[in-house]
C-alpha cells in the first residue's frame, strides 16, 4: 500500500482509543497522519513502546503513533475521534472542553443515535458530526487492535470533507449521507437484533443465529425496533431485516461488544441499545416485549459480573 498522503495531512486524536478507536486512527496514522491516542495506561505503554499492533484482514503491521493518558494531548487536534462508551459522552465532553481547538471537528464514532446530539448540549459551539461504524474489531492485548471484518463509515456532509477524503486515502471506506438519523437508527436495530444474544450466550454472530428459535427472536426485536422508529419520525434506511440476516454471514467470528464487556466483567452499553427501544417505546405508546426481556438479561447479568 502507498503510505504517502494525497490528502491533507491532518492532526487527529482519538478520544477513548479502544479498538473501534485504535482502529480507524491506527488506519489514519499508517497513511501518514499525525495521530494521538488518549487511551489506558496499559495501551499507551505498549504503543509508545512498540508502536499500535494493527491486525487486520489484509495485512498485520506495527504503527508508529503516540500516544497518552492524558486528555490534554487533544489540544493538537484539528479532528477528534470520539469513541467512549455511550454512557461517557457527557463526560467525557466535558474534560476534553477546556482542551479543544475553537475550530476542531469532532466525530462521533459510537453506538446509538443520540450521542452526537447529546455531545453538541455539553459543547456548545463547537463543531460536531455523527457517524455511523460498520467495523468488527477487538483489543487482543495491549496495544493490539484486531479487525475481524467491514470497516466502513457513513458520516454526516457538515463540515467533513477533508476528513472524508482522508478516510478514503487511508483505506476507510467512508459515504456522506443527508439521512444520518436514518442510518444510526439502521444501525441501532442491528445491534438490538445481535448484541444482547450475543452477550447472553457468550457466542460469535455464526454461532448465534444457529439456536433454536433466535431468528424469530430476532425478528421479533427488529419489528418493535421499526415500530419506535415510526413513532419517532424515523425514516429507516435500507432494508433492515436482510441486514440483519446478511450480518452474521458477513462476520461470523465476531462477538458483540456487550459481549465482549460482560466477559471482562465491564459496564455494558445495553442502555443506549435495547434499553433506548423500551424507553422510547414508553413514552411513544409502543409495545416492546422483545427487547425488554433482552435488555433486562443483559442488566442482571451486568450486575452479576460487577
Amino acid at each position: 500500500m502507498n503510505h504517502e498522503i494525497t490528502a491533507p495531512k491532518l492532526k487527529v486524536a482519538v478520544m477513548g482509543a479502544g479498538a473501534v478507536g485504535c482502529y480507524y486512527g491506527g488506519m489514519l496514522a499508517r497513511a501518514g497522519h499525525d495521530v494521538m491516542l488518549v487511551a489506558r495506561q496499559s495501551h499507551v505503554d505498549a504503543i509508545n513502546r512498540d508502536g499500535l499492533r494493527l491486525q487486520t484482514l489484509s495485512f498485520d503491521e506495527q504503527v508508529q503513533v503516540k500516544a497518552s493518558t492524558d486528555v490534554a494531548s487533544i489540544a493538537i487536534a484539528d479532528v477528534v475521534l470520539f469513541s467512549v462508551k455511550s454512557s461517557d459522552t457527557e463526560s467525557a465532553g466535558r474534560l476534553m472542553q477546556p482542551f479543544l481547538c475553537a475550530d476542531a471537528l469532532i466525530i462521533c464514532l459510537q453506538n446509538g443515535v443520540d450521542n452526537a446530539d447529546r455531545l453538541r448540549a455539553v459543547l456548545p459551539g463547537q463543531a460536531v458530526a455523527a457517524a455511523v461504524v460498520y467495523v468488527a474489531t477487538e483489543m487482543a492485548g495491549p496495544g493490539h487492535v484486531k479487525h475481524n471484518g467491514r470497516g466502513d463509515l457513513v458520516i454526516e456532509a457538515s463540515g467533513t470533507a477533508a476528513v472524508v477524503q482522508a478516510l478514503l486515502a487511508a483505506g476507510v471506506p467512508t459515504e456522506v449521507s443527508s439521512n444520518v438519523r436514518g442510518e444510526l437508527w439502521s444501525k441501532l436495530i442491528l445491534n438490538c437484533a445481535y448484541n444482547a444474544v450475543s452477550a447472553i450466550a457468550q457466542l460469535p454472530y455464526g454461532k448465534t443465529v444457529q439456536g433454536v428459535g433466535v431468528q424469530g427472536l430476532m425478528q421479533d426485536v427488529v419489528a418493535e425496533c421499526l415500530a419506535v422508529a415510526q413513532a419517532e419520525g424515523v425514516h429507516v434506511t435500507g432494508d433492515v431485516q436482510a441486514a440483519v440476516a446478511a450480518l452474521a454471514g458477513s462476520m461470523p467470528n465476531q462477538s458483540s461488544s456487550t459481549a465482549q464487556d460482560l466477559a471482562r466483567g465491564k459496564p455494558t452499553e445495553i442502555d443506549y441499545l435495547n434499553g433506548f427501544i423500551v424507553q422510547r417505546g414508553l413514552a411513544l405508546g409502543v409495545a416492546t416485549p422483545a427487547n425488554r426481556v433482552l435488555w433486562a438479561l443483559v442488566k442482571l447479568l451486568e450486575a452479576k459480573s460487577a
